[in-house]
């Protein structure tokens, strides 16, 4: 039986640093990998000079997770993430290009995730990217190990909704090491690239980022990988659900006609390729006056959930339309990190996913 990941991060959390704090307060833990009777991590520091003066901290790492029963090897790579970066040409991760054919073919398992969970809409402009990111840290704060790929290659906005910029390491030009914010780990084509460049690819070039983001990102042990897939029915999704362990999708939309037209086409393609469609969400379902408190319909009401009793998948739930919404995640605070009506929100849709062992 695995050692627990609990045991093991309280463990490293007793490995102090010289200017205050420990490699688990100062978020320096990354790709925590736990086997039967393995311990493998990755601590990220800033710069080159940094990991020559904590390399004894490294040493004491490795060798007190050593010590704990059960565990049997250690690897323990110490990573300067900063100088990497700088120098790396532009536009690229240190060592490793990303957007290139695919490779092999068949099914295939992204290792230590338990299940892959795709948030999709046939549509842009209902908020599948604010629902995936609020979503992922709501699954967090109630316990669930979380990781969020951003699978919008054309129009990545995780990065930015999630409050992250830095350049993703690669410590052997082909391992890639996501980040983490809001106890979320993440990796966006966003991260890799110019935020000003457009990405300008053909389908096959998709398909291999997408299968590079999956295979080669030291994702850890996750409960679920949330992915946010771009609008419509083209080679991203067609790549995730071929080439993929995909355990579902959920279909986003907003409440009027217009929107259902389309979320209609991307169930219709999941049902094609043998995806099973896990639930409906209604965005945008409703707005409530700040000053008044009165609830207006905008984009109409009810009209999502009267889709998913036609279909017969389960209707997950419905979310407001909100200033506060966007705001926190133009801020990179998803709202669902904080406090309030929303917050709860999708805490029950989070507690609703993980009651029908979906997340």
């Amino acid at each position: 039986m695995p050692i627990s990941r609990d045991v093991i991060l309280d463990t490293l959390s007793g490995i102090s640093l010289p200017d205050g704090g420990d490699l688990v307060s100062r978020d320096l833990v990354r790709a925590l990998t736990v086997g039967e009777s393995s311990v493998s991590f990755v601590i990220e520091v800033p710069d080159v000079a940094a990991a020559r003066s904590m390399e004894p901290l490294r040493q004491a790492a490795e060798d007190a997770v050593k010590r704990l029963a059960g565990v049997e090897k250690v690897s323990v790579v110490m990573t300067a993430h900063e100088s990497a970066a700088k120098s790396a040409p532009k536009g690229e991760a240190p060592s490793l290009k990303i957007g290139r054919h695919p490779e092999g073919g068949g099914v295939q398992k992204v290792a230590g995730v338990d299940r892959i969970l795709a948030i999709a809409s046939g549509k842009g402009g209902v908020g599948k990217s604010t629902v995936s990111s609020n979503l992922a840290v709501a699954l967090a704060r109630q316990g669930r190990r979380v990781g969020l790929l951003d699978a919008d290659i054309y129009g990545p906005s995780q990065p930015r909704m999630m409050g992250v910029s830095k350049r993703p390491a690669s410590p052997d030009g082909k391992t890639i090491i996501p980040l983490t914010a809001h106890g979320v780990t993440l990796m966006s084509i966003g991260l890799m690239v110019d935020p000003d460049q457009a990405v300008v690819w053909r389908g096959p070039m998709l398909m291999g980022a997408l299968q590079q983001m999956l295979g080669q990102v030291a994702w850890g042990d996750l409960d679920v990988l949330i992915v946010d897939l771009p609008p419509g029915t083209g080679d991203v999704q067609l790549t995730l659900c071929q080439r993929t362990h995909l355990t579902g999708a959920i279909v986003v939309s907003t409440p009027q006609d217009v929107a259902l037209l389309d979320a209609r086409k991307a169930i219709d393609m999941f049902g094609k390729l043998n995806t099973p469609v896990l639930g409906l969400i209604e965005n945008m379902s409703m707005y409530i006056c700040p000053n008044c408190g009165h609830e207006a319909h905008i984009f109409g009401h009810g009209g999502v959930k009267a889709e998913a009793e036609r279909i017969g998948v389960p209707f997950l739930g419905e979310l407001p339309l909100a200033l506060e919404v966007r705001e926190a995640g133009d801020a990179g605070s998803p709202v669902a990190a904080g406090e309030g009506p929303i917050a709860d929100a999708y805490a029950a849709l989070a507690a609703r996913l993980v009651a029908g062992g979906m997340a």
